[in-house]
């Protein structure tokens, strides 16, 4: 999981093992931020939308934008205006594209995971210093 700023520059990142729901990632990853202002607005895809996740970071002063699934029962509480931002998540994507160019990171040979955290945390710190 990673955190990207309004350039696609990484201000946070986890690492967790595949069979966790990335729903209950979102807040570990915020707290895993290494810069010290969180962000105002997190731009996610479909899967992220949950009402329970839009109250807490509601809480923590952050507004979720991502688009309700088709079968969603619940009463819609995303309109036309925010969800124009959505257009706007390709950054992240970009972001994961640049991690790819490491080659070291695209197949995991790290067997463990404190090394391949600080292998990614490299990658990013290189990032920041390569695009200020």
């Amino acid at each position: 999981m990673a955190i990207t700023e309004k350039r696609g520059r990484p201000i946070g990142v986890l690492i967790c093992s595949a069979s966790c729901h990335e729903v209950g990632l979102v807040e570990p990853t915020l707290d895993a931020c290494f810069v010290s202002e969180t962000p105002a607005v997190l731009i996610r895809d479909k899967m992220y939308d949950s009402d329970p996740l839009d109250v807490s970071l509601r809480g923590r002063g952050i507004e979720m934008i991502a688009p309700h699934k088709k079968n969603r029962k619940l009463v819609a509480t995303q309109d036309g205006r925010r969800l124009r931002r959505y257009k706007h998540r390709f950054k992240v994507e970009r972001f994961f594209s640049w991690i790819e160019n490491y080659r070291r990171l695209v197949v995991r040979w790290e067997y463990h995971a404190e090394n391949y955290l600080g292998f990614v945390l490299l990658v990013c710190m290189c990032m920041l210093i390569k695009y200020l």
